[in-house]
């Protein structure tokens, strides 16, 4: 995991790059279009966090009316990180976040009232409710969210890790999928494995991983492997359908977003009964 920085004398910090190639899910060609004009991708919608990066985010079917989220890591909870098969949800916070432009400089301070949603299981997320709405953040700061892509990312996409904590941009490709990622005791389904470019460090947790080609948000960085062990706190490892390891040292790795606007309804309110919401359960 991305160590939180706050965290980086914990045993249990969070600091990441890499870990291994596992055989690529089914999302394996990206498409061949025209070549189209790209999304402008900069650190309008990003936050920082006091240990961690993050973003306002909405989804599809959200109102400008609607309370702002924001995405980051579980591992980035300020309770600490969840153990594996916990999932938490409605559970009060007072947290903040420095909201940034698109030339990185913090422009206000955004305030949670709620987690609405936080796991390391299967995935490695965090959100947020805010005490502000999309519109009040859009007509105060000229600021807004970014979108959470609804369909499964594709291997070859080029990306950029937006980093509010540093208010660094890495730019690079996804992949391929990783059957599983597995560090410490804590495992990942369907992980985004980047190409070597994107080099992220401690505090990169979090970060939004942004389609360059629509703008939108496919993924959040959360992990890779440091030191090249096997499995353990930050040095993942990957795992196939087959159960074979393999372990890549210096490689980076995010965990995808798509599966977590059917969970959310009217008012971005959380129901994970929804039709067609997979997220972990409590």
């Amino acid at each position: 995991m991305k160590k939180p920085l706050v965290a980086a004398l914990s045993s249990l910090a969070l600091a990441g790059l890499g870990a291994t190639p596992a055989t690529a899910a089914a999302h394996t060609t990206a498409p061949h279009t025209a070549k189209a004009v790209k999304a402008t991708v900069d650190f309008a919608g990003t936050v920082s966090l006091s240990n961690c990066s993050g973003s306002v985010i909405r989804f599809p079917g959200s109102a400008d009316t609607d309370p702002a989220l924001v995405l980051t890591n579980g591992h980035c909870l300020e309770t600490g990180f969840p153990d594996p098969g916990e999932v938490i949800t409605g559970q009060s916070s007072s947290r903040t976040f420095g909201l940034l432009n698109s030339a990185g400089t913090k422009v206000a301070t955004l305030r949670a009232n709620q987690v609405v949603y936080s796991t390391m299981t299967d995935t490695d997320v965090t959100i947020y409710r805010t005490t502000t709405t999309y519109a009040a953040i859009r007509n105060s700061y000229g600021i807004s969210p970014l979108t959470v892509q609804d369909t499964h990312p594709v291997a070859g996409t080029a990306i950029k890790v937006v980093s509010g904590y540093w208010k660094r941009i890495y730019s690079c490709n996804i992949d391929g999928f990783v059957y599983r990622l597995k560090e410490g005791d804590w495992t990942w389904k369907d992980s985004v494995r980047y190409t070597s470019a994107c080099d992220t460090i401690g505090g990169t947790s979090g970060s939004p991983v942004i389609d360059t080609a629509t703008g939108k948000v496919v993924a959040v960085n959360n992990t890779g492997n440091e030191d090249g062990q096997r499995c353990t706190v930050n040095n993942p490892c990957e795992v196939d359908a087959n159960g074979t390891v393999t372990v890549r040292q210096g490689i980076n790795y995010a965990e995808e977003t798509y599966n977590i606007p059917a969970c959310f309804t009217t008012g971005n309110k959380l129901n994970l009964s929804a039709a067609g919401c997979t997220l972990p359960k409590p």
